[in-house]
């Protein structure tokens, strides 16, 4: 109940910050064009709190927080006063109203701007990309990638991060042609160049995973043979295990690599096992029985309830960035710049069928995504917070009626030929367009619920 409160709080807290900024937008460049503006709602809905500012506007938070909208004073909606008519939005120039429509998205990249400037002004790390396994006949295992191998670039693209490793893959979902991969064996400074051919690469498959669908597990280091967790009610805390335990045998054979030593528990389900532990100086020996646990394959292996305490990362296998106040903001336009040609791409890739349309992510997925980011640490809500207002302000920018763009795209036809847009086409868009955003939602949410 208390993880979900606090997915909930930190969904709303993402909601909230994405809303109100790409809302601020639109409302602080109405002012700026001489615009009354009504009311500046966050949520839609019943008004639950409001307040009235020295001008006249109404700020709202609404009962449903799932987007907002700024009110303007507009002859189209209703009667407006003769004192009031300059201050009219439909009165005012096709482009003070384009400006007015762009204000929004343009806010969202902004604020993104501004996140990933105060995420790299905190400084970034991650593993450096190590090949640790191969798996035989995968696409890695075909292009020659080999354990112990850095992977320096993807397409020519610098991977210095697992992170980066990762986005880089995840540019080529639903390709054709080759990955490019370039690497470089341990101790040496030659650079080798290896190819893997693919094909519509993962492009029906749900919520696909780049790293693991090319074959290649990435160097971490091994974990020691001292237990961190003993899960409550388990076989190990029945048969004596305790935390800060050392293995140091069992059934008299001794294990180097936890990997090993779980393979054997997994091998004996209901079989009794002599487990050897050091602790406190001392050594003990207890008997355990690994409960039978039957996998989705049908697989039936043995589960004693135990994780080993973390092996430290050697300092040559993590790379750390620090920047300074202006190579942040310049590492901050540059994130935004590629997110958004991803997202862009990606966008493409869903209309010509390179993309399942299950990836499309709902209010669900992003609140659990959110609650995940936060506990994960401030650089990555941040950074979470980035990427959603980048795709909110690409989306808000697709030319579809009752989106920013779809007036903008009304707004420059106007300005090409010097007349309004008619108002039935207008209302013939205005319906299309709203029926292609309640599809695409309910798409989403659909999506949602089949991932619970």
């Amino acid at each position: 109940m208390l993880d979900f409160l606090q997915t909930a709080v930190w969904a709303l807290i993402a909601l909230g910050v994405l809303v109100s900024f790409h809302e601020f937008g639109h409302f602080i460049v109405a002012r700026w064009c001489g615009v009354k503006v009504l009311r500046f709602s966050i949520g839609f809905g019943r008004r639950l709190v409001s307040r009235y500012d020295r001008h006249g506007t109404e700020f709202t938070i609404s009962a449903i927080p799932l987007g907002g909208y700024v009110k303007m004073l507009d002859e189209r909606e209703g009667t407006v006063a003769p004192n009031e008519l300059d201050r009219a939005f439909n009165r005012k120039s096709v482009w003070a109203r384009m400006a007015i429509a762009a204000a929004g998205p343009i806010a969202n990249f902004l604020l993104a701007i501004v996140l990933f400037w105060g995420v790299f002004l905190g400084g970034t790390s991650g593993p450096v990309p190590v090949v640790g396994k191969v798996e035989p006949g995968s696409l890695a295992a075909v292009a020659g990638l080999e354990q112990g191998q850095e992977i320096l670039a993807v397409d020519d693209h610098p991977t210095p991060t697992w992170q980066a490793l990762n986005w880089r893959l995840a540019n080529r979902l639903g390709d054709s042609g080759h990955i490019k991969f370039s690497v470089r064996y341990p101790d040496s400074s030659l650079e080798y160049h290896m190819y893997a051919d693919i094909e519509r690469w993962l492009a029906g498959r749900e919520v696909p995973d780049p790293m693991e669908e090319i074959g290649v597990s990435l160097w971490i280091p091994e974990p020691g043979m001292t237990l961190s967790q003993i899960i409550p009610g388990s076989p190990a805390e029945r048969g004596g295990l305790q935390v800060g335990d050392e293995i140091v045998s069992t059934d008299g054979q001794v294990f180097d690599a936890w990997d090993d030593w779980t393979s054997y528990i997994k091998a004996r389900p209901e079989q009794p096992v002599q487990v050897t532990v050091a602790r406190d100086g001392a050594e003990l020996a207890l008997t355990v029985i690994p409960d039978r646990v039957k996998l989705d394959g049908g697989e039936e292996i043995g589960r004693i309830g135990v994780a080993p305490a973390g092996a430290s990362w050697p300092e040559d296998k993590v790379r750390r960035y620090h920047y300074g106040m202006l190579s942040a903001l310049n590492k901050g336009l540059e994130e935004t710049w590629s997110k958004t040609l991803f997202t862009l791409d990606s966008l493409k890739k869903l209309l010509l069928g390179q993309l399942s349309t299950r990836n499309l992510s709902g209010p669900i997925t992003i609140a659990k995504v959110a609650g995940t980011s936060a506990n994960a640490g401030w650089q990555s809500f941040l950074s979470l917070l980035a990427l959603l207002s980048i795709s909110l302000g690409v989306l808000n920018l697709l030319p579809i009626p009752v989106l920013d763009g779809g007036h903008l795209l009304y707004y420059g036809i106007e300005a090409i030929k010097g007349s309004p847009v008619s108002e039935r086409v207008q209302m013939i868009g205005l319906q299309v367009g709203m029926a292609m955003v309640l599809g695409i939602m309910a798409l989403a949410l659909y999506n949602d619920i089949l991932r619970l």
